[in-house]
């Protein structure tokens, strides 16, 4: 059975030129994710400084929710620059993965958040404390347009990877609750019942958990080397086999190595009609009509279907 393997190589440094331009502009998303962090680190201090003095729970829940998000911002940047270094001896596709794991990280620091809010709320509703609406108010109207303006950085590169999906949902989930907050505000101006500082908080741990509960199943899917949501088995066989030569398709593997990058290994069965020269023509229709379907690098191994092939090896 002839194995080639000396194909994959040469594509590999094709394919490097080809790659980036489906890829983000890295340049600019860096600048993107540090505005976006010193934006937020400031407004964490204020919200939780002014919550802090006028003793509001929504609005330290608040807070605590953008602190765990700026983190977030801070695990995907970090993540994003590793993931660009070069692969070495030990990590032989570089540190693509920690994007993944960012995005995992991400997920469990907001779950983390939503349990001490339940709790905080659960304790202040026993014993209301007294709230100034007004400044609650004026507060979470900083923090929507904040978190919208953050949220509309990271709009339009949110499809390309879950990591920056991630970071504009927790935005996004963050402009919600900001609203929510002043709302709360409002109806304690409006009826003097402190304890709805308490409730709109526990709506905030609802909304946190909701948006986070499908960041942190694609995650650990990733993580866990799992076939990358948007793909699946049958389809890519079945278009694997539409192309002349493949007789048949089996040992599929396919998995993320980063959150935008996607990998597979698969042995081809050749028709027997397929001459020795026409192999690497073969392989490189499947790795192109491969790219269509976002994965980018393909290890293939060809076999033969019938005995005669072994004769026209030789």
């Amino acid at each position: 059975m002839p194995h080639s393997h000396e194909h994959s190589h040469e594509h590999s440094h094709n394919h490097d030129g080809h790659s980036h331009s489906h890829n983000l502009d890295v340049a600019s998303m860096q600048k993107t994710f540090i505005f976006a962090i010193a934006l937020n680190a400031i407004f964490v201090v204020v919200e939780a400084v002014i919550g802090i003095f006028s003793d509001s729970l929504s609005l330290l829940a608040d807070a605590g929710h953008n602190l765990t998000d700026t983190a977030g911002l801070l695990i995907s940047f970090l993540a994003f620059k590793i993931s660009s270094a070069k692969p070495t001896d030990t990590y032989t596709y570089g540190y693509k993965k920690s994007t993944v794991l960012a995005a995992l990280t991400n997920a469990v620091i907001l779950f983390a958040t939503v349990v001490i809010i339940i709790y905080e709320a659960y304790h202040r509703f026993n014993s209301p404390v007294p709230v100034s609406g007004k400044i609650v108010m004026i507060t979470a109207t900083i923090g929507i347009l904040i978190n919208g303006i953050t949220a509309m950085l990271f709009f339009f590169s949110r499809a390309k990877d879950i990591n920056i999906k991630g970071a504009f949902l927790h935005m996004l989930a963050d402009a919600l609750v900001s609203l929510g907050v002043v709302i709360s505000g409002a109806l304690i101006i409006l009826s003097g019942y402190y304890w709805i500082d308490s409730a709109v908080s526990l709506v905030i741990a609802v909304v946190i958990f909701l948006s986070t509960w499908g960041l942190f199943k694609q995650s650990v899917r990733m993580s866990m080397d799992g076939v990358p949501h948007d793909i699946t088995l049958e389809k890519i066989t079945s278009e694997i086999l539409t192309i002349n030569g493949v007789a048949e398709v089996h040992h599929l593997h396919i998995w993320a190595l980063s959150t935008t990058e996607n990998a597979l290994t698969a042995h081809i069965v050749l028709s027997p009609n397929v001459k020795l020269n026409e192999i690497s023509q073969v392989k490189a229709e499947i790795k192109h009509l491969m790219e269509h379907n976002g994965i980018q690098h393909c290890t293939l191994e060809t076999e033969c279907a019938e005995e005669n092939c072994e004769s026209r090896e030789h």
